[in-house]
C-alpha cells in the first residue's frame, strides 16, 4: 500500500530498526488504540464512534462495534481477561462489548451527562471508573453501581489508577484528586491554580506528573505532597509517558520532546536541563515508552515517527513516514511491535527489529 515509507538511520548495525507489517484504513481520525493483554488483538476507536476490532497478526478486521455512533467515541480500555472492551462516548455512556461475540454486554449510564471522557478499568478487572463532567463513577465489573464522586471544582479531564494499587487519581481545574474505593470522601487533594489537561502516574507510584494548559508539567510526590514544576514549552503538554523505572518521563509540549531525569537531583527535575529530541520539524502529538524496554517513540502532526533510546543517545534510531497527523502510539504487550493511529483513520503496526529492543536493562522498581 502506498502512503507509508520506512527509512533507517545508518549509525551502525546493532540499532533497532521499524519494519512495516500491516496497514489498514478505517472510517476516521482514530481518537484510541488500545492491544488487549493477550497482544493479539488491537481496538481502534474512530472519533465518529465506530469501533474495530482488528487481528494483530494481519490487520484484519474481526468485529465492527457501533461504539457510540453518531456521537462519537471518546476512549477504550481493555479488561485483564482480553475479553470484554470498555467505550465512552459523547451520548453519556459506557459500553462494554464481548470483542469474541462483537456484542454489546452492558450500558451503563455516567449520570445524564453528554459527554463521558475516559473509561478505565482496574489492573484486577474488579472495577471499571469513567470520567463524565464534574464526576467520576465506579462500578463492579457486574454493572453495579459501587460510587459516585462528584467533589470536583470542574469537569475532570483524565483518570488513572494507581500502578499495582486501589487509589484512583481525577485530574481536574484546580489539581488532582485521589479517590479510594469503599470511601466516599476523597483521600487527598493536590492542589494547583491551573488547567490541567492530562495525568501519568509513575509506574512505581511515587510521583504523579500532569500535562497543563499553560504550557507547564506539574509534578507531586504522592506521599508528601511536595510538588514541583517545569515550564517553557512551546505550546500546551498533552504528551506525557514514563520509563518503567519510574526515573524518566518523556514529554511533549512542541516539536522537540524532552526526556526529564526525576533523580536529577534533591529537587527531581526541576531546574535541571532535559535530553532534547530533535527530529520532528511539527508539533510532537504521541510520545510512548516500551513497558520494560528503554526504547521511545514519538509521532508528529506531519505524520512522522521517531525511535528513540535517549539514555543512550538523543539521535535517532529510525524513522517511518506518516499519511496524516499521528494521534495514538502504543506499544505491544511484549513490547516487539508498536501500533500507529492517524488522524485519517490508517492504523499501522511495525515490528522492532534487534535484541536491544526486547530486552530490558535492569529491574524494574516495586513500590
Amino acid at each position: 500500500m502506498s502512503g507509508l515509507m520506512r527509512t533507517r538511520e545508518r549509525q551502525g548495525p546493532a540499532q533497532p530498526d521499524l519494519r512495516r507489517i500491516w496497514q489498514v484504513v478505517l472510517d476516521d481520525h482514530i481518537i484510541a488504540l488500545r492491544w488487549s493483554p493477550t497482544g493479539q488483538t488491537l481496538a481502534a476507536a474512530a472519533i465518529s464512534g465506530p469501533i474495530s476490532i482488528l487481528d494483530s497478526t494481519s490487520g484484519t478486521v474481526q468485529h465492527r462495534l457501533q461504539g457510540h455512533l453518531g456521537l462519537g467515541t471518546t476512549a477504550l480500555d481493555w479488561h485483564p481477561d482480553g475479553i470484554r472492551l470498555a467505550s465512552s462516548g459523547q451520548d453519556g455512556q459506557v459500553r462494554v462489548w464481548d470483542t469474541t461475540s462483537g456484542k454489546e454486554q452492558q450500558v451503563l449510564d455516567a449520570g445524564g451527562t453528554a459527554w463521558v471522557e475516559r473509561v478505565v478499568w482496574h489492573s484486577a478487572g474488579s472495577v471499571l471508573a469513567a470520567a463524565a463532567g464534574r464526576t467520576v463513577r465506579l462500578w463492579a465489573a457486574n454493572g453495579t453501581l459501587r460510587h459516585t464522586w462528584d467533589a470536583h471544582a470542574s469537569t475532570v479531564v483524565d483518570i488513572a489508577w494507581e500502578p499495582r494499587g486501589t487509589r484512583l487519581a481525577a485530574a481536574a481545574y484546580g489539581g488532582v484528586t485521589l479517590w479510594q474505593p469503599g470511601q466516599a470522601a476523597p483521600l487527598r487533594c493536590y492542589a494547583w491554580q491551573g488547567s490541567t489537561l492530562v495525568l501519568a502516574w509513575s509506574p512505581d507510584g511515587s510521583l504523579i506528573a500532569t500535562g497543563d494548559q499553560d504550557s507547564t508539567v506539574h509534578f507531586w510526590y504522592v506521599a508528601s505532597g511536595k510538588d514541583l514544576q517545569m515550564w517553557g514549552y512551546e505550546t500546551k503538554v498533552l504528551e506525557l509517558t514514563w520509563h518503567w523505572s519510574s526515573r524518566y518521563l518523556a514529554t511533549g509540549g512542541g516539536s522537540i520532546p524532552c526526556v526529564w531525569d526525576c533523580q536529577a537531583g534533591p529537587n527531581g527535575p526541576e531546574g535541571s536541563r532535559p535530553v532534547q529530541l530533535v527530529a520532528h520539524s511539527v508539533p510532537v502529538t504521541a510520545l510512548a515508552y516500551q513497558h520494560r524496554g528503554n526504547l521511545l517513540v514519538s509521532g508528529g502532526q506531519a505524520g512522522g515517527v521517531a525511535l528513540w533510546e535517549p539514555h543512550r543517545t538523543n539521535r535517532r534510531y529510525a524513522w517511518a513516514d506518516g499519511t496524516s497527523a499521528v494521534t495514538q502510539l502504543v506499544w505491544s504487550p511484549d513490547d516487539t511491535r508498536l501500533s500507529v493511529g492517524y488522524d485519517d483513520g490508517t492504523v499501522a503496526l511495525y515490528a522492532v527489529t534487534s535484541e536491544i529492543a526486547k530486552v530490558p536493562r535492569g529491574k524494574p522498581q516495586r513500590s
